[in-house]
């Protein structure tokens, strides 16, 4: 067992606490520093999962990036691509559909794509999920000119 952050090897209990909490292999060390991620923007646990599975298929995803008017669990800055991970979908309102509306709007007209992914898809689905998004970007950057 490997932490999935520095790849140092990882013992039975930190491995136990790691993936229970955040459901990743990581030392104590980037465990701690994901937990006060997780508190502070109150990132999904499935989007930690997700982010590490991107790096894994080689893709250099950031976490909890800043766009400009708010934060977004992952980001692939060089196809421009956003992901949210949605969590509260059965308890969503009109009023926050068209927040998530404009959001997308304001997203678009600064060149960026905005996906937001079910947490049930990276909790039941997680291969078939980055599966997809490699796809995405793959698409993306056919479509854009890739930012170096």
């Amino acid at each position: 067992m490997k932490c999935k952050e520095c790849g140092r090897p990882i013992g039975y209990l930190e491995h136990r606490e790691a993936m229970d909490y955040v459901g990743v292999e990581l030392c104590s060390r980037h465990l701690k520093l994901i937990e006060k991620i997780k508190n502070e923007k109150e990132t999904p646990k499935e989007a930690l999962q997700l982010y590490y599975a991107l790096k894994e298929n080689g893709l250099n995803p950031m976490l909890e990036w800043w766009d400009g008017s708010k934060s977004v669990d992952i980001a692939i800055s060089r196809v421009k691509l956003n992901i949210d991970i949605g969590t509260d979908y059965e308890l969503m309102t009109h009023k926050q559909a068209l927040e998530d509306l404009e959001e997308t709007m304001q997203s678009f007209k600064n060149g960026f794509t905005n996906i937001r992914i079910p947490h049930i898809l990276v909790k039941h689905y997680l291969s078939d999920t980055v599966k997809y998004v490699i796809g995405i970007v793959d698409g993306l950057k056919l479509n854009l000119k890739v930012v170096n």
